[in-house]
């Protein structure tokens, strides 16, 4: 049996989703793989560009999240302390206050430190500005 390895996808075209990948690949000890959207085999794990652009992923065997639900994965694959962050998003109240909050963030995330103006654009609106992504 093949193991799987699970993996986390943000928007490597956002400098505000970078930064919040480079701070998880630096201080969560998660085993999954960190990889922007468009490095990663979109077919071979089952998602679309537009469940990436949409919100984060995490891919894992026939489990499939998304925003803060894919978060919440992430966090209890870490161990310790992040699995207690995870299990917290898991719980109802939390879970229901998150998915608004992080929408929020999402739409508002190129006001966010590090963000850029490009991290507003949809990516047929990038690719026309910035010529067509090719991965």
């Amino acid at each position: 049996m093949a193991v799987v390895t699970a993996t986390f996808v943000y928007d490597g075209d956002c400098s505000f989703c970078t930064t919040c990948a480079e701070f998880i690949e630096r201080r969560i000890p998660t085993r999954a793989r960190i990889i922007p959207w468009q490095f990663a085999d979109l077919d071979s794990l089952g998602l679309t560009q537009e469940e990436c652009e949409e919100a984060v992923q995490w891919v894992s065997g026939e489990t499939q999240a998304s925003g803060p639900d894919a978060i919440a994965l992430l966090l209890k694959d870490a161990g310790r302390f992040w699995q207690v962050a995870g299990g917290a998003l898991g719980i109802a109240p939390v879970r229901l206050a998150a998915w608004p909050a992080y929408r929020w963030i999402a739409d508002h995330r190129h006001l966010l430190p590090g963000g850029t103006a490009a991290c507003s654009l949809p990516q047929a609106q990038r690719d026309l500005l910035f010529g067509e992504n090719t991965s």
